[in-house]
């Protein structure tokens, strides 16, 4: 199984993620991020010292009104992320001075995925104006930064949280559709390892670059593919038709 996930419902991985907003200020902005919420399917928002004028406001925002409604609100940071095993903090980076791995979302959020199997993860946002201060960033493990243009660095804060939960939900989904897959066996594996090894030598391949560990080297070349077992079968028998063909008529294997 792809990344030794604990296969568990999507229903239950997506309510494990909580979206934190941290001293929010602006109605329309806490609006449009617990819209991009409801649009992938993201329920849990966290509210850490909101501006309350603002948060009032907000509440009456089209289409995610029941995602606002049941937001939490927290004084501090600690208190917002206490039952989260992972904890993901975001930053335009700008002059700052970071002291975390910084990763790119489509990165991130494959690393999240792994997290939402086991327990609950927190995807820190900050104020639109400053961000997150370095307090809020201590209590992060690692930070995912969207690549944007160096003219205009900062994008909008529900644009980020809509970037950020995309690129979840779609690696999401491509795990779900990868977990679905029975992947080759080992035996099955080794079994294309010897004939690819078998054709590079008779093709005069090794002899043109003599290469002393060749078998551990097509070996980890073929595990690293990750076949699919109906992809096997199909490699199984190209290559014994290649062998057939180069031997010149000898039968292949059933």
């Amino acid at each position: 199984m792809p990344y030794n996930r604990v296969p568990v419902s999507p229903l239950v991985e997506l309510s494990r993620l909580r979206v934190v907003l941290v001293a929010p200020r602006n109605p329309l902005n806490i609006g449009a991020v617990a819209r991009a919420m409801s649009n992938f399917g993201f329920h849990s928002l966290r509210l850490v010292n909101p501006y309350a004028p603002s948060y009032r406001e907000a509440r009456s925002a089209v289409g995610a009104s029941e995602i606002l409604a049941n937001a939490e609100r927290f004084k501090t940071v600690p208190e917002a992320v206490e039952d989260c095993t992972l904890v993901v903090g975001t930053t335009a980076v700008r002059n700052r001075e970071l002291q975390h791995l910084l990763r790119r979302p489509e990165y991130g959020a494959r690393l999240i995925c792994r997290r939402l199997g086991a327990g609950n993860v927190a995807l820190l946002f900050g104020s639109e104006k400053f961000g997150l201060s370095n307090d809020a960033l201590s209590h992060c493990h690692w930070l995912i930064r969207i690549p944007t243009c160096e003219e205009n660095i900062s994008m909008n804060l529900g644009q980020a949280v809509a970037v950020c939960l995309y690129e979840l939900i779609r690696e999401s989904r491509y795990e779900r559709a990868a977990n679905q897959l029975k992947l080759a066996t080992a035996g099955e594996l080794e079994r294309i390892t010897t004939l690819l090894l078998e054709a590079v030598q008779t093709s005069g391949f090794l002899d043109r670059r003599r290469v002393s560990d060749a078998d551990e080297r097509i070996r980890r070349l073929v595990c690293r593919l990750r076949l699919p077992e109906r992809d096997a079968v199909i490699w199984l028998g190209m290559l014994r038709q290649m062998m057939w063909k180069m031997n010149q008529g000898t039968k292949p294997e059933p």
